[in-house]
């Protein structure tokens, strides 16, 4: 995820797989271990817009969706650039002269719409004591884990994932780039009473997409007529969104996202965690969702 720029950016780069570090306990990529100083202390602007999720839960989705209906449904103007250009991803940090997310979002007036997928108690201070309005969008963690496994085994960006049987443990103990599935969704539903959150859910949006676009619309404090509504979810269908290569990371070079190991776009579905949980797996799973999740208040759908 570290290299979001086009090919002509490495030239002549020899594509390696990041080490992790750690930052209070959560792994990432050592680059933004290393400049994590001037991570926290970005400088939000009260008019931005932050999308944040767990990797895989459908944010470059809602990215689409924000910026749709902050052009009021110019698909024209939502294809001004990639997604990672248009929306910049506050902890990417790349080699030289890739530029990093922090220089990028410098480089942009407000309002900006910017992406994370820190944990909420890594975010910079500034995004609360500007009072920003937050999009998190959660996906059970079932999916999330296949999801997360095949992006990693296709970016280049993120570490190895191994083998499934590996990955499912590394999975269930935090032990992935950005941590815990169960502390990420768990930390941003308590920061929804304390802040300035929408807290979506994937399943959501893809039971009712219609529904959910007005309701991030209203969050937004927009108010687009009935057909414009209709542009953007026109505009934002999966398989739109699957075709439309300002969205699809296909200006990636396949040396950084080699999508034909597994698409960016793969399925789009609830229920995928079937094909690849085996019964142990999944009691296995049971058990630990059920010590982690039990009384939160929190509630995920794992089928539709």
């Amino acid at each position: 995820m570290a290299f979001e720029r086009n090919a002509e950016h490495f030239v002549g780069y020899v594509m390696q797989r990041p080490f992790l570090g750690c930052v209070s306990g959560v792994p990432l990529d050592q680059r933004t271990c290393d400049t994590w100083g001037d991570i926290l202390n970005f400088q939000a602007h009260p008019e931005d817009i932050l999308v944040a999720a767990y990797p895989k839960a459908g944010i470059t989705w809602m990215q689409e969706i924000v910026d749709m209906i902050y052009t009021d449904g110019d698909t024209e103007r939502c294809r001004r650039g990639p997604t990672y250009d248009r929306h910049p991803f506050i902890e990417a940090v790349a080699p030289k002269p890739v530029p990093s997310g922090l220089q990028l979002a410098d480089s942009m007036k407000p309002p900006r719409i910017l992406k994370t997928h820190l944990p909420v108690q890594l975010l910079p201070p500034s995004f609360w004591v500007q009072d920003c309005k937050v999009i998190y969008i959660a996906r059970n963690a079932k999916d999330s884990m296949v999801s997360y496994f095949h992006f990693q085994r296709m970016n280049k960006g993120l570490p190895d994932p191994g083998n499934w049987e590996a990955y499912f443990s590394k999975f269930l103990t935090g032990d992935v780039q950005w941590g815990s599935w169960f502390d990420h969704v768990l930390g941003w539903w308590k920061a929804k009473d304390q802040h300035q959150v929408l807290y979506t859910f994937y399943e959501d949006m893809i039971e009712d997409p219609r529904r959910e676009i007005s309701k991030v619309m209203r969050f937004l404090g927009k108010d687009l007529s009935e057909e414009v509504l209709e542009k953007i979810y026109q505009h934002t269908t999966f398989q739109a969104m699957k075709e439309n290569p300002m969205a699809n990371y296909s200006t990636m070079p396949s040396f950084v996202m080699d999508q034909s190991v597994s698409p960016f776009m793969r399925k789009g579905i609830v229920g995928d965690w079937k094909n690849h949980f085996t019964v142990s797996q999944n009691i296995t799973f049971e058990e630990e969702y059920k010590r982690r999740m039990e009384g939160r208040g929190l509630i995920f759908r794992t089928q539709l």
